[in-house]
């Protein structure tokens, strides 16, 4: 193979790529182990001690192999140190531009003292995505990672497998030009487009420059490095290869020296015709992929060969596929020859280990013949946030002796290293410097570890802000560690989704952990409704995810602990000691909040579907969260008046109107909580067969009571004497109105909170002379509202009670969710 140009036409061609390139605005670049700096083609890497600000990790292990030169794969000073790490560990690099960025993770493994990193296996996570799981690299590997950031922290997480340890020898970060991913691509296997794909992750598998030899990242405007092709040739005997890289020109529009740099436009490999005007063939390359992903292959073309624009006329295929049928780059090109071009397409979710293009020659031309002179092929997350996969990308060149040759050139361009060679980002502190990590790997703790309760059992909801772009995945490891390896004696429920377990985090904080049963008929489907419902929503009465677990097949979450349990376990069947009437109404009061927050907190209500006793937990505080968002649902439109659906939820709370109409409206939830208000007045459970017929179904029998004036005579005998009349006179009204046959007779939530907040006043209220009470308050000072469901100030009076609808939607990204945390009856 021949390159027609000459060491000084490289030289300067090198200079002015490095000169004229792209500067990142966020550049991290990262030697870790090392206490000095390397210098790595026109990059300089800053010693490990240098970026330990960026570092949350259990313990300081700086592996150094004592090795002078790495002779072995590659030759590159970043080999030859590496940081260990014995629990999970995170880096977090601030960021200044929001957009497209590189993370390039490299690995060569070394004995070090106990740890032998030829046998390390351990996952890599990046904000929501996987970028490695159960990893073990086998010789000099480089990761090459591009994902969307927004301005603020982007977070590298390191979790060690089961008994095992992770490291890393450098890491690379840095900003992208957002043009070189553009949004929509072409669906080669069928006539549409894939949109979306400025806002993917993706994952280099190949970057190969056909016809040349390596280049380096001192020949690429991006940090890239360009793998020759001739390995990956199907056959290779029918192919051959140009250059003319002096020749390159890029088109105003389109093309770039980002996009590919001239020392890949400049060469191609094409159809070794060998003059025989009758050849008919493909050249064919094969590139290894993980299936079950998508992925995106762009192709680069730039006509060296031809010796007028018409003269090239050629075929390509992706797989069994044309994507280009009688391609002629000059009618693309307004007729210009050694001009860059390129396409991007997308294939289909891949069921085989490889991924093959081919060029071919067309009727049309003249002279068979055909070329390509670069091509990528990147790998998209899949549905799972997932990049994790077998296939290695060999970031380096299967000879030193190219590697040593280009490095050696560009190094010895000195204004190249003073423009481009030392330049990196440390201007901003990190923003948590001083927090201690713990030693699971949990990147966002939600409420600080525990509830916030403040003063008053029930809040007016205030929210917890958490940037949308942060991730809540929590290793396996890290959770069986949690809980004992899933110990038995820690499970505090079981329901029809899997075992819920009480788990420690080694920080201290204590956590639920809900274990999904895989043989369970309410697995994935409520899984990802509650994942869609509570992915939107943060209240104070509403139970908060602190991070999830999906590797295994596993569909784990994890919670904020509940201290208390549910409201049912404090009601009847268990030992707990029975709850006052102050206390029943607050923790009534807190549920109703939360409802009412799902109701009026976004354009759409949301419809929680499963109200029940067993779906409000109370935490050490006895502050009431609803959980268990399994079979929510979206609301109505606007026009609409309800949402048709099958009939779900759990016997005894089961809104007539929707079981008779399959007709599903926010009523169908104020039914089910009046159920519960009579459930918690009366302490008993909803269907009880063992009772005489007409007292079977607590809503019958309490309805009865209510409307014959009777109500006190079935309250729970732990609270006979110690209810005010007038408090219960409202709830029991409260609790009727909630069940009343039609939708359109029932009160809205915010109705329901407001009268509930007024039987408290009334329960508190001191009356003149009663010698109970020492309270200055008294019932004539209580708001003359008496708070009728359609009084007209009704309005006005939640307000003053649920200070915030708005202000409770903070638009938290959480990426898995579930929480019916405890036992609970069947659906």
């Amino acid at each position: 193979m021949g390159f027609g140009f000459s060491i000084w036409a490289f030289l300067l061609l090198n200079l002015v790529c490095c000169s004229r390139g792209f500067t990142p605005v966020d550049q991290f670049y990262v030697n870790c182990g090392s206490s000095s700096d390397a210098v790595v083609g026109n990059i300089t890497f800053i010693a490990d001690k240098s970026a330990a600000k960026y570092l949350l990790t259990p313990q300081e292990i700086l592996a150094d192999s004592n090795l002078n030169s790495i002779t072995r794969a590659d030759d590159s000073p970043l080999f030859r140190t590496a940081r260990i790490f014995n629990g999970p560990s995170k880096y977090t690099f601030p960021i200044r531009q929001s957009g497209r960025h590189w993370i390039r993770l490299h690995f060569y493994p070394f004995t070090y003292q106990n740890y032998d990193m030829k046998t390390a296996s351990f996952s890599v996570f990046s904000q929501t995505t996987t970028l490695l799981s159960n990893f073990t690299p086998k010789g000099a590997v480089v990761r090459e990672y591009s994902v969307n950031v927004e301005k603020g922290d982007l977070v590298i997480a390191f979790s060690p497998s089961s008994n095992s340890n992770a490291y890393v020898n450098a890491i690379e970060v840095a900003s992208v030009p957002d043009e070189l991913i553009a949004d929509a691509a072409q669906l080669y296997s069928s006539s549409g487009q894939f949109t979306g794909l400025s806002a993917q992750s993706l994952q280099t598998v190949a970057r190969l420059n056909m016809g040349g030899p390596f280049v380096s990242l001192v020949n690429d405007t991006l940090g890239r490095n360009w793998e020759p092709d001739g390995p990956y040739l199907k056959q290779p005997n029918l192919a051959t290869s140009k250059s003319n890289i002096p020749a390159v020109q890029y088109p105003n529009g389109g093309a770039s020296a980002d996009t590919a740099p001239p020392t890949v436009y400049g060469t191609c490999t094409k159809m070794n015709s060998d003059g025989d005007p009758t050849s008919n063939f493909n050249v064919t390359w094969d590139i290894p992929v993980d299936p079950g992903f998508q992925y995106l292959i762009r192709l680069h073309f730039c006509d060296i060969v031809s010796a007028s624009p018409t003269d090239s006329v050629f075929d390509v295929y992706i797989d069994t596929y044309i994507v280009y049928q009688d391609l002629e780059l000059s009618t693309k090109l307004y007729g210009k020859l050694a001009t860059a071009f390129y396409a991007d397409f997308v294939t289909p979710v891949l069921d085989r280990p490889n991924v093959s293009v081919s060029i071919g020659p067309s009727p049309r031309s003249s002279y068979p013949d055909a070329f390509l002179n670069g091509l990528e092929v990147m790998k998209i997350r899949n549905s799972e946030d997932s990049l994790a996969g077998a296939s290695i990308f060999p970031s380096f060149p299967k000879s030193k002796k190219n590697l040593g040759i280009i490095v050696g050139l560009s190094v010895g361009v000195p204004v190249a290293l003073i423009l481009v060679g030392i330049l990196f980002c440390m201007h901003r502190r990190r923003k948590r410097q001083q927090l201690k990590l713990s030693k699971t790997w949990v990147p966002i703790s939600v409420n600080g570890g525990a509830s916030h309760t403040m003063g008053s059992k029930y809040s007016t909801g205030t929210t917890v802000s958490v940037g949308s772009n942060m991730s809540y995945r929590i290793p396996f490891v890290a959770v069986q560690d949690a809980t004992n390896n899933f110990d038995e004696s820690w499970v505090i429920g079981v329901g029809g989704f899997g075992k819920v377990y009480k788990g420690e985090l080694h920080d201290g904080t204590k956590v639920a952990v809900k274990r999904g049963n895989p043989r369970s008929q309410q697995g994935l489907a409520e899984f990802r409704t509650e994942i869609e419902m509570l992915s939107q929503f943060r209240h104070r009465h509403l139970v908060s995810l602190i991070g999830y677990c999906d590797e295994k097949n596993e569909m784990i979450l994890v919670y904020e602990y509940m201290e208390n349990g549910t409201v049912k376990s404090h009601l009847y069947g268990s030992d707990l000691p029975s709850l006052g009437w102050k206390e029943r109404l607050e923790i009534c009061i807190g549920a109703a909040r939360g409802l009412h927050y799902l109701h009026t907190g976004d354009a759409k209500a949301v419809i929680h579907r499963d109200v029940k006793s067993a779906n409000i937990l109370v935490d050490e505080n006895l502050m009431a969260k609803v959980a268990d968002f399994g079979l929510s649902k979206t609301g109505p439109e606007l026009d609409q008046t309800h949402v048709s659906t099958a009939v779900k939820g759990s016997f005894g709370y089961l809104d007539p109107e929707y079981f008779r109409r399959q007709q599903l409206t926010e009523k169908s939830d104020v039914y089910s909580f009046g159920v519960v208000l009579f459930e918690v007045l009366c302490a008993r459970p909803v269907i009880d067969p063992s009772l005489p017929r007409e007292k079977v179904n607590l809503a019958e029998w309490a309805m009865k009571c209510q409307k014959k004036g009777q109500l006190d005579q079935i309250i729970d005998p732990n609270l006979v004497g110690k209810i005010k009349p007038d408090s219960l006179r409202k709830f029991g009204e409260t609790a009727e109105k909630c069940l009343a046959d039609y939708g359109v007779d029932r009160p809205s939530m915010g109705d329901v909170l407001w009268n509930l907040e007024y039987a408290l006043q009334l329960q508190e209220a001191v009356i003149q002379n009663d010698p109970d009470e020492n309270s200055t308050n008294a019932i004539g000072q209580l708001s003359p509202q008496v708070g009728e469901f359609n009084h007209v100030e009704t309005t006005t009076s939640v307000a003053q009670f649920e200070t915030s609808s708005v202000d409770d939607l903070s638009g938290v990204s959480m990426s898995r969710v579930f929480s019916q945390l405890v036992k609970s009856e069947g659906r």
